[in-house]
């Protein structure tokens, strides 16, 4: 059973619980005797998300006058999330202190709330809520005009209601306080005494400082010795015709040809992405910036999991990968610079999260703007580089139809002008962006994610938001393949290509029709890719006819090898005087069908955009009759489709339906399918909530990892005594 204290504890967003008698550090231990006690002790917001000292929260006598001036606006300044709230501790500097309104001393602890205002000046925040509540925004002391005010809800009574209240559901078979109890707590540190990491000075004119990276070569090395070693890291490259025949005197249009890409496996089987042994060396070391939202309506549960999941990407990052966290709400700041993950990495950056609140409103756009000057200004490069976005609402600053403001459909302007894919070459910073619930702007966030060469996931429950993380961040520590380029060419004369259908990948066909090529990129360790060749197949004399060879450049982002050539691959058919019945070959026919369902998808939502949700549903069920009739129909791939299609069209039975979730769930399933790539979408009761259809073993594993692993049980936490009831006597379990 669930202790009272527990209960309380999550009702207030607080996780941290009592230390055992035996911890040396007495400060940590919370009194029972007073609800307020805890109120003055916890923000709302910060919620310990793993191992190591958790964040303290100093008072500004404590802050020497150096790390003050290091500290950004919005924490020199009471916030909208916490009106100024601050229960001091004893302190003596304080304690002689008399509140301007009533005169009396202001005695700090003993659940007397004390505000302290832009201008500096203190009041007993009963006496300045009375005050302000007639409309009064300016200081009694100095007469200055307050911009942010004490809200009345956030009274010390209103928090002892808040904690003898019983409204909340929990059970612990409710996903949310499954989730909330799994949340791991902050340990302290005696020998450490770390401020904050948000603390850290934002350079005025270049984001250069960033850590030095690790030189990667003790890898190369072995590999040199090895020569059967090249020979596994190599792309495999499959054709496979829509026919293995065609008679000699026939004519065939819109022949296809399916090309057939997959990626090299891991260089190791036992394979640790958090490990600092010499398994690092066996992938690609990371750049990673993290873009958060941190706006109001982010604040309780929704900031806790986000700062749960962070605490999952950053146990997982090993001591050679960089990470870099940026977050906003009404402007954006970077919390610290391009940081190795070594064991002191990982601890102010644990810290640095912790110690998030949220207020404010939805300013995207200078978030990406400070994430791509991360990426576009570090001094140095780790071979993989990408940008992770998070949002539950809709640009507020950007593309909200002010005055002078470009139009709401002008989506490309919240992606830096730097970090856009260029036609003809491949992104090497591709933003993988998230949509969490159901007032997000998730157009935009495709736009944004479509624009970069990155994926869409749509976040529907709270509690899947670290599965989706894990997925990404497992794809993303497992790049084997860099800047892929494959190659076409006609080898029959008269031969010309027809179309290359390759998605949201960039393919082009040369003038002459006769060549042509698609910009694939990165590629994580035994992913696939499947494009789709057109041609026209003349009559011949030959008994063979060869069609095309296809062959593909790329780097090792491991090894630093560059311009690898694969093997060719050359298609060629029979051409017999005649045929009797020939087969479609089925894995032409699935992935026909993968495009098929895609460009339903597309005309679905664009009918549902102009209103007409009828049409959009017929047009889904009509895919739908058509792959249930093909020839691959039961294959496992189309299957999916078929369930896909159909919530689809479920998440269009109305326009507040659309409106919530159907828009959003479309657009990420676009996002999949048009890069071959995993994304997560619905809800954790949906079968299709994470795709399935594109994860790597690799994204299978975080997964996994994601929902076994309680990080607060990893093995340097110290021990924990039973959670204490209100009453100070230990709760049954």
């Amino acid at each position: 059973m669930v202790s009272k204290w527990r209960k309380a504890k999550l009702a207030l967003g607080c996780i941290q619980l009592p230390r055992t008698q035996g911890d040396n550090n007495s400060n940590n231990i919370l009194s029972s005797s007073s609800a307020a006690d805890v109120v003055a002790n916890n923000n709302n917001n910060n919620v310990g998300i793993g191992i190591g000292e958790g964040p303290r929260r100093f008072s500004d006598a404590e802050v020497s006058p150096a790390a003050a001036d290091c500290r950004p606006p919005s924490l020199l300044t009471p916030t909208p999330s916490s009106s100024g709230l601050r229960f001091s501790r004893n302190s003596s500097k304080s304690s002689k202190k008399n509140c301007a309104i009533c005169l009396t001393t202001m005695i700090p602890g003993q659940g007397h709330a004390i505000f302290t205002a832009e201008c500096s000046h203190s009041f007993h925040f009963h006496c300045i809520t009375s005050n302000v509540k007639h409309g009064n925004h300016i200081c009694p002391v100095c007469r200055a005009k307050w911009k942010e005010i004490p809200f009345q809800d956030q009274t010390p009574e209103v928090l002892r209601r808040k904690l003898r209240s019983n409204s909340v559901n929990w059970n612990r078979d409710n996903p949310l306080v499954a989730a909330l109890h799994q949340l791991p707590l902050p340990q302290p540190d005696a020998n450490q005494n770390i401020f904050p990491t948000y603390r850290v000075a934002e350079p005025a004119v270049t984001f250069d400082d960033d850590d030095p990276i690790e030189e990667q070569h003790t890898f190369r090395e072995q590999s040199a010795h090895n020569t059967s070693d090249s020979s596994i890291r190599r792309v495999e490259i499959r054709a496979c015709p829509e026919v293995s025949a065609i008679a000699k005197s026939a004519s065939y249009d819109n022949f296809t040809v399916l090309i057939h890409l997959k990626a090299p496996v891991a260089r190791v089987s036992n394979y640790n992405p958090s490990s600092p042994s010499g398994s690092q060396h066996s992938r690609a070391p990371v750049d990673l910036v993290t873009v958060l939202d941190v706006s109001g309506s982010m604040a309780g549960t929704k900031l806790a999991l986000l700062k749960r999941a962070m605490g999952f990407v950053i146990q997982h990052l090993g001591p050679r990968d960089r990470l870099s966290v940026i977050v906003f709400s009404s402007s954006a700041r970077r919390l610290f610079p391009l940081r190795r993950m070594t064991d002191t990495g990982r601890r102010q950056a644990l810290q640095a999260v912790n110690s998030l609140s949220s207020n404010g409103g939805t300013n995207i756009a200078e978030g990406l703007k400070k994430g791509a000057k991360v990426m576009l200004e570090r001094k140095y490069k780790n071979p993989v580089s990408s940008i992770i976005l998070l949002s539950d609402g809709q640009d507020t600053y950007t593309v909200v139809g002010l005055p002078g403001v470009q139009s709401r459909n002008d989506y490309k302007s919240l992606l830096p002008n730097s970090i856009q894919q260029i036609s003809g070459t491949s992104c090497q910073i591709p933003v993988h962006t998230f949509g969490f619930g159901a007032d997000h702007d998730s157009v935009s966030m495709h736009s944004i994610s479509e624009g970069s060469g990155g994926t869409f996931s749509f976040i529907e429950a709270e509690g899947v938001i670290q599965d989706a993380f894990a997925q990404c961040i497992g794809g993303l520590l497992s790049v084997v393949v860099q800047e892929l380029k494959l190659e076409l060419e006609c080898v029959y004369p008269s031969l010309q290509l027809g179309s290359i259908k390759a998605g949201s990948y960039n393919a082009q066909l040369m003038p002459d029709a006769r060549t042509g090529h698609i910009n694939v990129g990165d590629l994580y360790a035994e992913e696939e890719r499947d494009f789709l060749v057109t041609m026209n197949i003349p009559h011949t004399s030959l008994s063979e006819m060869p069609l095309l060879k296809v062959r593909c450049k790329y780097n090792d982002p491991i090894t630093n090898d560059m311009g690898i050539l694969s093997e060719v691959e050359e298609v060629i058919i029979n051409r017999p005087e005649t045929t009797g019945h020939v087969e479609v070959s089925r894995e032409v026919d699935k992935q026909r069908n993968r495009l098929k369902a895609a460009d339903a998808m597309s005309e679905a939502r664009s009918a549902a955009e102009h209103g007409d949700l009828a049409g959009a549903v017929s047009i889904l069920e009509t895919c739908r009759q058509t792959l249930s009739e093909s020839a691959s129909a039961e294959d496992p791939p189309c299957v999916a489709l078929i369930n896909e299609l159909k919530e689809m069209q479920d998440r269009m039975s109305s326009r507040q339906v659309y409106e919530a979730s159907g828009r959003a769930y479309v657009l990420s399933g676009l996002s999949s399918h048009s890069w071959q790539r995993a994304t997560a979408r619905g809800d954790t009761t949906s079968s299709t909530s994470l795709s399935q259809s594109y994860q790597t073993s690799f994204m299978a594993d975080m997964i996994t990892r994601s929902q076994t692993m309680v990080l607060g049980s990893l093995p340097a936490s110290p021990p924990v005594r039973p959670p204490r009831s209100l009453s100070g006597r230990p709760s049954p379990r």
